[in-house]
C-alpha cells in the first residue's frame, strides 16, 4: 500500500490555461451529473489554443512513452457507454518517447476545428467538445481534461416565414375549445404567444396550464429510449372559463433552459421541444394536448 501511495504521489500534473479565455464568451449548462458548468464559447472559423505545462511533481526524473494533447467531439449516452462515440478527433504531438527533468510547457493549437454540432448537456444525453492533454507511461496514463463549448447560430430558421399553430380540443357535448399559438419557431429568448378560445364549457373547470416539455430520445428502431423533463409549468387561467371566453397565452422563454431542437445528431439522439396545454376539472381529471414546436439559436 506504501508503495502504491508513493507511486500516486509521485505522479506529474498537468495544467492547461487557453488563450484569451479571460475576454472570451461563456456560457452555462446544467448537467444531471456534473452540475453547473461555465464554458468559453467557440463557434464560427474560431481557432482553439493554449499553453500547456508538465510538472515534475518533486520527481527528478519522468520516464514517458509520449505526451499528446487531443481535441475531442464526444456524444456520451450516459446510461449506455457501448452507445457513446467520438464524432471528431484530432491530435498533436507534444514530446516523443523520452525523459523529462524538468517541468516543460508546450504551446499548442487546433485552427478552424470542425464545428458540426453544438454542445449539449441532458439527462440522458452530453455532446461535449473538449480538449485531453496525457501522458502515456509504462504504467498507464497521466491526463487532463478540459471542456469547452460550442454554439451555433441558425440563421436560416430566423428568417423563415412564420405559421401559426391551431388546435382544437373536445369531448363531446361536455367541452370544446380550440387554441393557437401565434408562431411555430422561437429562438432562445424569445415570447410564445397566442389565446384559448372556449366555445362549449359544460365541466367546472379549476385551472388551466402551458407547460414546456423537453424530451431526450436516444437509440434507434425498437431500441429507442425516451426521456421526458418539464422545464416549466405556467398558469393561463384561475377558476371556470365561460362560452365565448378569451384566454390569452404569454411565455417568456428566456426564463426556461431551453437548447435549439435537434434531430437525429450523428445517428445518436434528438431532442424536441413539447408545448402541453393542460386542464384540470374539480375531480382532479387533466385535459390535455400537445404540440411540437421548433426552438433554434439567434445569430
Amino acid at each position: 500500500m506504501a508503495s502504491l501511495l508513493n507511486m500516486v504521489q509521485g505522479q506529474p500534473l498537468i495544467e492547461v490555461t487557453l488563450d484569451g479565455v479571460e475576454t472570451r464568451k461563456h456560457t452555462r449548462f446544467q448537467d444531471k451529473q456534473l452540475g453547473a458548468l461555465r464554458l468559453p464559447v467557440y463557434s464560427g472559423d474560431d481557432d482553439i489554443s493554449g499553453v500547456i505545462e508538465v510538472k515534475m511533481n518533486k520527481q527528478k526524473k519522468i520516464e514517458h512513452l509520449g505526451i499528446r494533447v487531443e481535441l475531442i467531439g464526444r456524444i456520451e449516452i450516459l446510461n449506455d457507454q457501448k452507445q457513446s462515440s467520438d464524432f471528431m478527433s484530432m491530435s498533436r504531438e507534444l514530446e516523443p518517447q523520452g525523459f523529462l527533468f524538468e517541468d516543460k510547457t508546450y504551446k499548442f493549437q487546433f485552427q478552424k476545428f470542425e464545428k458540426q454540432y453544438e454542445s449539449y448537456y441532458g439527462n440522458t444525453v452530453r455532446l461535449r467538445y473538449y480538449l485531453k492533454v496525457y501522458m502515456t507511461r509504462s504504467y498507464g496514463k497521466v491526463q487532463k481534461e478540459v471542456d469547452f463549448a460550442v454554439l451555433i447560430p441558425q440563421p436560416e430558421l430566423e428568417d423563415q416565414p412564420q405559421t401559426s399553430l391551431k388546435l382544437e380540443v373536445g369531448i363531446e357535448e361536455c367541452l370544446h375549445i380550440d387554441f393557437e399559438y401565434f408562431k411555430s419557431r422561437y429562438h432562445l429568448r424569445d415570447v410564445v404567444t397566442g389565446k384559448v378560445n372556449f366555445y362549449l364549457v359544460k365541466i367546472k373547470i379549476k385551472y388551466m396550464e402551458l407547460a414546456v416539455i423537453r424530451k431526450e430520445q436516444y437509440g434507434q428502431g425498437p431500441q429507442q429510449q425516451t426521456d421526458n423533463e418539464t422545464l416549466v409549468k405556467y398558469e393561463l387561467m384561475d377558476g371556470c372559463p365561460q362560452k365565448g371566453e378569451v384566454i390569452p397565452i404569454r411565455l417568456y422563454l428566456s426564463g426556461v433552459d431551453v437548447t435549439p431542437s435537434v434531430k437525429n445528431v450523428s445517428g445518436k439522439f434528438s431532442v424536441k421541444y413539447i408545448l402541453n396545454l393542460i386542464l384540470v376539472d374539480e375531480d382532479d381529471r387533466r385535459y390535455f394536448k400537445q404540440q411540437e414546436i421548433t426552438i433554434y439559436r439567434k445569430k
